[in-house]
């Protein structure tokens, strides 16, 4: 016996054809599974997770639109807090590259010699333990000109505190424009920095830097803001310390007698931005 659906009976079932809307898109969706075993990972470094409540990295990577099978450059990647959890969850199927700067493309003194420790550490991060890291890279980058991989051959560059230094250096521009070549058409920058109350000089050097100022440098570079994110704001961080942002945890470069003031600040209230390179017409 054929069943046949009378128009009546088609007008009936059309709303449960739109009861279930379709999924949101990567950077609005929960943190998976995947994700926090990542960061629930007993290799990690205990000073670094416990920083998990102030730097919220499943929301932070999440709203980034992180996925498994991605190539992901990280900027400067510093001691490997992101690292950690960044490498093994790339690890089957997708690309962790930790960008650092070159040493020897700069002049010899106190600054190449840090650069180089920089890179000696985290190289020895990833060879200790290569059942998270054996398959992370790390590509080494002049300041003055950067490159960080073929063009249009990252799914998602991220950073995380960085551009103050960059502004103070002269290097903002070349390092936006860095991204924006590595990143395919569609790729992703996210982009978290301490957030001054307003547009601050270059010659500051409290560490914090206007939210709009980090938005132009990314539009100049030809990348369209795609959302911000409020998961790393501290409505407590004041924004006036006698050492910028150095004075708040966890640098602590305060006075003993002001841990307790300073610890109930916490740590600096922060933008979390997600840009995106526009798609070829």
């Amino acid at each position: 016996m054929r069943h046949v659906l009378t128009t009546c009976a088609l007008l009936a079932l059309a709303p449960l054809a739109f009861a279930t809307s379709p999924p949101p898109p990567a950077h609005l969706a929960e943190p998976t599974a995947e994700l926090k075993a990542a960061i629930a990972g007993e290799w990690r470094t205990p000073e670094f997770a416990a920083r998990d409540a102030s730097r919220h990295p499943a929301e932070t990577l999440t709203f980034f639109g992180l996925q498994p099978g991605q190539t992901v450059v990280e900027i400067t990647p510093g001691g490997g807090w992101y690292a950690e959890i960044l490498a093994p969850y790339l690890r089957d199927g997708g690309t962790y590259v930790g960008a650092i700067i070159d040493p020897a493309a700069l002049p010899e003194g106190r600054g190449r010699d840090y650069q180089q420790r920089q890179k000696d550490n985290i190289e020895k991060k990833f060879a200790d333990a290569p059942a998270q890291f054996d398959r992370a890279t790390v590509v080494a980058y002049d300041p003055a000109a950067p490159v960080f991989g073929p063009e249009n051959s990252a799914d998602l560059v991220v950073t995380f505190r960085n551009v103050h230094n960059w502004r103070g250096s002269g290097q903002a521009e070349g390092m936006f424009k860095g991204f924006f070549d590595v990143l395919k058409p569609g790729g992703v920058l996210g982009v978290v920095e301490h957030r001054a109350n307003a547009d601050v000089p270059v010659e500051d050097r409290s560490g914090y830097v206007g939210e709009a100022q980090v938005i132009a440098m990314a539009e100049a570079a030809g990348f369209v803001l795609d959302g911000k994110s409020e998961v790393n704001a501290n409505p407590l961080d004041s924004k006036d310390h006698p050492n910028g942002v150095w004075t708040l945890p966890p640098t602590n470069s305060h006075d003993a007698e002001d841990v307790a003031k300073y610890r109930a600040i916490g740590e600096s209230d922060r933008m979390t931005l997600r840009f995106v390179k526009p798609a070829r017409e």
